[in-house]
């Protein structure tokens, strides 16, 4: 493994509404370990338009990249990072001060001055989609990291569909079309990884078995289990989803047996089917693949529900 785990970030990723809030509240409640309460999204996004700050050994251009930071996410960077204030200048004098010369650099001298703040030793970032980008959070920090958490596509969707606007999911076709493609890519990516890099995770094993699963985390990250990551800090934070300010909720696995109507489970379930067995999860129908006319039209419903929320948005910012 070579240097200490201390140098290693972590990053929890997987589909949206799979539970990675969840891991993140655990983890960061570890002595050792620091996560934000939020999600940074900016990390691929600068990384990619790199050239464009010009040279970062030059402390102007730094503070350019972190001007690009708070435009993309100011709220990450104001209120989730829980040991500093995010003040631009004095930072870019800190970042230059160490060398942090390239945007990898960058971003982890920010988390890592973030991780010192809370008093703790390595930093980690919660961010679901960077499961589509584990090539290039790799090529940014070879040493990293990943924990990617699985949940049983079904409740997903109807997770994605409660918060439709957010996700622009508007049938449970296209919710597992969705959830399949995120799922997929990241264990495509992490079959390439040796197994002290990439760690798949099952949600509901989370939940039913927590200090067992947890435990298994841990020994991944290389750190010392404690009670304290399923015990874990609650969320006081106003807009944080009620179930961080609970213990573990076991029940919070298979809510779509009770919720999902027999159609509704048969076309996600002919959507995903190939991904619900890998990962586990049985089918309770005998789904055949959708027609393609079908399947079209399900994607073309989504496309105009989305396609008029946006213009329904654009009308009411006007």
């Amino acid at each position: 493994m070579g240097a200490s785990s201390d140098s290693r970030p972590i990053f929890i990723v997987g589909a949206p509404r799979s539970g990675t809030t969840l891991l993140q509240y655990m983890l960061r409640s570890h002595s050792k370990l620091s996560f934000p309460t939020g999600e940074s999204h900016f990390i691929v996004p600068l990384f990619r338009k790199a050239e464009s700050f010009g040279d970062l050994s030059q402390k102007n251009n730094i503070r350019r990249v972190l001007d690009e930071m708070y435009r993309r996410n100011a709220d990450f960077l104001l209120t989730d990072l829980h040991g500093m204030r995010f003040e631009a200048e004095t930072l870019a004098d800190e970042l230059h001060s160490k060398g942090c010369d390239t945007i990898p650099k960058i971003i982890a001298g920010l988390f890592e001055k973030n991780a010192r703040g809370e008093g703790k030793k390595r930093w980690g970032d919660k961010t679901p989609y960077y499961v589509l980008h584990l090539p290039t959070i790799l090529e940014m920090f070879p040493n990293a990291q990943i924990i990617h958490l699985i949940r049983d596509g079904r409740d997903c969707a109807l997770s994605l569909l409660g918060r439709r606007f957010d996700f622009n999911v508007y049938n449970f076709y296209y919710a597992a079309a969705y959830w399949k493609h995120y799922v997929d890519i990241g264990q495509k990516s992490g079959r390439q990884l040796d197994s002290g890099t990439y760690m798949g995770v099952r949600y509901e094993d989370l939940l039913t078995v927590p200090v067992v699963t947890m435990k298994k985390i841990c020994g991944f990250l290389e750190e010392n289990y404690s009670e304290t990551v399923v015990n874990f800090n609650k969320s006081t934070e106003p807009g944080k989803t009620p179930l961080l300010q609970k213990p573990v909720q076991k029940q919070n696995a298979g809510k779509w047996k009770k919720i999902m109507r027999p159609d509704q489970i048969k076309i996600f379930e002919s959507a995903a089917k190939d991904t619900l067995i890998r990962n586990g999860y049985s089918l309770v129908t005998e789904p055949e693949p959708l027609p393609l006319f079908l399947s079209l039209a399900y994607r073309a419903h989504n496309k105009v529900f989305t396609k008029a929320r946006n213009f329904a948005g654009k009308y009411i910012k006007k």
